[in-house]
C-alpha cells in the first residue's frame, strides 16, 4: 500500500466523515476551540475506482463491461466517480453523445472536469464539420486552433466579416507559427486588407524577441521587396546581437532600425560588454533614440555591468537617478557602494531613493548600519530597534546586531470546527482531498484551485487550516500567502516530514532547522515539485547531483519519494558545508547557484562582513534564496527569549578572506 495511505488514511464506515483527529485542542479564546479535522476516505471504494478506471482505459470484453458496470454501481457517491464519466465520454466520442456531454459540461462548468472533455469534444466537432454544435459548446480559450475554428464557423453561420475579421489581428499577432488549419481564415483576413506591412513588422519583432526566430524568413517574404531588409535585419540581430556593432547594416537609421538596434544592444551587453559600450557610443551619434529607448538601454547596461563587476558599472549606475528607478536598480546602486563599504555614499543613495521605498526593511536596515558606521549611534540604533521587532530576514539581522531576542509575531489563525466542516461539503473539496490521498497531486491541486474559487476569503483561510491538519502542507502555505495572512507561523512553517528530516540531519550532523528551511524554500514541502531546469522533489535535487550522491543513476520517481529526497538532500548539504569549511552561508548559496559559481564569486571578493556579501551576491535569485533560508532557519530553530545563533554568526562573520 502507498505510504501516503499509511500515513493519512484510516478506514471509515461512511465516505468523507469528518472527525476530530488531534488529541490537543488549541484554545483560541474563551468561547472558541479549534479542533483539528482529518478528512477520511473509504479505501474499499478507492480500490474499486482504480479498477474501474483501469477497465475504461482498454478495449474491454463483455464480461469486463459487466464488471465495470458493477464497480460503477458500487461507487455510489464516491467523489471521483464523475471522472469515470468523463473518461468514458473521452474514450468513446460520438455525435450521439452530444446531449450527455452537454449535461456533463453544464454540471461541471469551469471545474477541472470541464475543459479536458470540452476541448476534446470541440476538436471532434471541428473534424466532423459540425459548426452549429461547435459554436454551442465553444468557450473562450487561449487555444489558437479552437479560436480559428470558432471564427471560421461564425463566418459560415452568417456572422458578418466586419464583425469576425477584426478579431483575427490579436490571433495573428504572436511570435510563433499558427496551425495550418487556420490558413484559410488568415488568408481571407489578409485578402480583405487587414494584414498591413506594419503588422507584419510587429510580428517579426515578436518572433525575434522571445518568439520563434525561425518564423522570421516566412514573415519577411510577406513584405514588399523594399522593406524585406527589415525582416532580414531582425533575424540577423536575433541570431547574433554582435551585428549591431556593424552600423552599416542600419542604412537609414530609421525608427524601425532604431528598435532593432535597441533590442540587439540590450542583448549584446550581456555577451560582450566592451563591444556593446563601444558600439553604443557610436550609435548615439547617428540614431535618434527615443527617451524611453535610452532609459531602457541605460538600465540594461547598468544591471549587466554591475552583475559582472565591470569597471564601467558605477558610471552607468550613476546615469540613473535614484528618484526614478525601480527596486532592481536601487539594489545594484546600493551594491556598488556596499562593496566599498562607503557608508557616507550608502546614506546618500538611500536618502535620494523614492519615498515609497524608504519604509521597506531592506533599505531601513542599511540606513541604520550606515548611520552607526558613521557614528550617528543614537539615530542608527533607534532605526535598528524598529526593524528588530519584525519577523523578517532584516529583522533577525537587526536583533542579532543589537543582541536582543527576536519576535516571531505569531498570531495563530482561529478557525472553528463548524467553518471547516462547512467548506468540506463542496464536491470539489472532496475531489481534491481524494486525489491527494491517491497520490495524484497534479489533479489534486487542480481541484484545490477550483475549490478556492468557490470560497470567500474566510473560507480560503479555513481551507488552509484544513490542509495543514491533513498533511497537505504546500496548499496551506500557498493559500495563506495568496490571502495575505502571514502571521500564523505554525501553518506557514510546519515541521513537515519531521521524523525523516531529523533522522537524516542527525546522521549528517547538520542543523535540522537548516534542512527544514531548505525544504521549505525549495518546494514548500511539495514532494513532486519540479523546476524548469530539472530539479526534483522535496529538496529540489538536480539529476546529476543526485546521481553522484547516490553513486548510481536515479529516476524522477525515486526523487519524488520524500525519504530518498531528504536522505540525498541532507547528504548534499553536508558535502557543501565541508567544501566551504563549515560556512553555512556559502553552503546555502552553493545549494542554489552551484559550488562553482560561489567559488568564482569568492575569487572576485575582497574581505567584507557577511551581511554585505549576501547583499552583493550577483544573482538576484541566489541573493533572495540565501536571505530566505536564513530567515526560515531562524523560525524553525527559534525558542522564545533566545538570540538567533545563525544570525549572530552572520553578524560576526567575514567572507572573502
Amino acid at each position: 500500500m502507498n505510504i501516503i495511505f499509511k500515513a493519512f488514511l484510516v478506514s471509515a464506515l461512511s465516505l468523507y466523515s469528518v472527525v476530530s483527529a488531534q488529541a490537543e485542542l488549541t484554545i483560541i479564546d474563551d468561547d472558541v476551540i479549534d479542533h483539528g479535522l482529518t478528512v477520511h476516505t473509504n479505501l474499499e471504494q478507492q480500490q474499486k475506482f482504480i479498477e474501474a478506471e483501469s477497465l475504461l482505459s482498454k478495449n474491454i470484453s463483455s464480461a469486463e463491461a459487466t464488471e465495470y458496470e458493477n464497480l460503477y454501481s458500487d461507487l455510489m457517491d464516491y467523489p471521483l466517480k464523475p471522472y469515470l464519466d468523463q473518461q468514458r465520454l473521452l474514450e468513446n466520442m460520438q455525435l450521439s453523445s452530444a446531449e450527455e456531454i452537454a449535461v456533463f459540461l453544464a454540471k461541471y462548468k469551469n471545474s477541472p472536469l470541464d475543459w479536458p472533455l470540452r476541448k476534446a469534444w470541440l476538436t471532434y466537432l471541428a473534424k466532423q464539420d459540425k459548426g452549429e454544435l461547435f459554436l454551442t459548446f465553444y468557450k473562450k480559450t487561449s487555444n489558437k486552433l479552437l479560436t480559428c475554428q470558432q471564427l471560421s464557423f461564425s463566418l459560415k453561420a452568417g456572422v458578418s466579416e466586419e464583425v469576425v475579421l477584426p478579431q483575427i489581428k490579436k490571433l495573428w499577432l504572436v511570435g510563433k507559427s499558427l496551425d495550418k488549419e487556420c490558413d484559410p481564415l488568415l488568408n481571407k483576413w489578409a485578402d480583405a486588407g487587414y494584414r498591413t506591412d506594419e503588422l507584419v513588422i510587429q510580428r517579426i519583432a515578436l518572433a525575434a524577441d522571445g518568439g520563434k526566430h525561425t518564423l522570421i524568413p516566412y514573415l519577411t517574404r510577406l513584405l514588399p521587396e523594399n522593406k524585406q531588409y527589415i525582416g532580414k535585419l531582425w533575424h540577423q540581430v536575433r541570431r547574433d546581437p554582435a551585428n549591431v556593432a556593424k552600423l552599416k547594416k542600419f542604412p537609414h537609421k530609421s525608427a524601425q532600425e532604431s528598435e532593432i538596434y535597441s533590442y540587439g544592444i540590450k542583448r549584446l551587453i550581456w555577451r560582450n560588454p566592451d563591444l556593446a559600450i563601444k558600439s553604443y557610443k557610436k550609435a548615439q551619434q547617428v540614431f535618434n533614440f527615443s527617451v524611453e529607448q535610452e532609459e531602457q538601454i541605460a538600465e540594461k547596461f547598468a544591471v549587466a555591468l554591475a552583475s559582472k563587476s565591470h569597471p564601467e558599472a558605477k558610471t552607468w549606475l550613476a546615469k540613473l537617478a535614484p528618484t526614478n528607478v525601480d527596486r532592481n536598480i536601487l539594489q545594484w546602486q546600493l551594491t556598488e557602494v556596499l562593496k566599498d563599504q562607503d557608508w557616507t555614499a550608502v546614506i546618500d543613495e538611500l536618502t535620494l531613493m523614492p519615498a515609497g521605498y524608504k519604509t521597506e526593511l531592506q533599505w531601513k536596515y542599511w540606513y541604520a548600519r550606515a548611520l552607526i558606521e558613521t557614528d550617528d549611534l543614537e539615530l542608527g540604533i533607534n532605526v535598528m530597534n524598529e526593524i528588530a521587532s519584525k519577523r523578517h530576514y532584516y529583522g533577525f539581522l537587526a536583533a542579532s546586531y543589537l543582541d536582543t531576542s527576536v519576535s516571531l509575531q505569531n498570531n495563530p489563525l482561529a478557525i472553528t470546527l463548524e467553518e471547516k466542516s462547512a467548506i468540506l461539503l463542496y464536491p470539489s473539496a472532496k475531489r481534491a482531498f481524494e486525489f491527494y490521498y491517491l497520490g495524484r497531486y497534479i489533479e489534486a491541486r487542480r481541484e484545490w484551485r477550483y475549490w478556492l474559487t468557490q470560497l470567500d476569503s474566510r473560507g480560503k483561510l479555513a481551507a488552509a487550516k484544513l490542509a495543514n491538519e491533513n498533511g497537505w502542507f504546500d496548499r496551506a502555505i500557498f493559500t495563506l500567502s495568496q490571502e495575505g495572512y502571514f502571521d500564523d507561523v505554525e501553518l506557514r512553517f510546519p515541521k513537515a516530514f519531521d521524523d525523516k528530516i531529523n533522522q537524516y540531519a542527525k546522521k549528517q550532523t547538520i542543523n535540522p532547522a537548516w534542512a527544514f528551511a531548505i525544504a521549505r524554500r525549495e518546494s514548500s514541502f511539495m514532494t513532486d515539485a519540479s523546476s524548469p531546469v530539472g530539479a526534483s522533489g522535496l529538496m529540489q535535487l538536480m539529476p546529476n547531483t543526485a546521481k553522484q550522491l547516490n553513486k548510481g543513476s536515479v529516476t524522477t520517481k525515486y526523487l519524488y519519494n520524500a525519504d530518498n529526497n531528504i536522505q540525498l538532500g541532507t547528504q548534499y548539504l553536508r558535502d557543501l558545508l565541508d567544501e566551504n569549511k563549515g560556512n553555512q552561508v556559502l553552503a546555502t548559496a552553493s545549494y542554489n547557484a552551484g559550488p562553482h559559481r560561489v567559488r568564482s564569486w569568492l575569487k572576485k571578493t575582497k574581505a567584507m562582513p557577511a551581511d554585505i556579501w549576501i547583499e552583493t551576491i550577483p544573482f538576484k535569485e541566489t541573493r533572495n534564496y540565501v536571505k530566505s533560508v536564513l530567515a526560515y532557519q531562524e523560525i524553525y530553530q527559534h525558542k522564545p527569549g533566545q538570540v538567533s545563533q545563525i544570525f549572530d554568526q552572520v553578524i560576526k562573520m567575514n567572507i572573502g578572506e
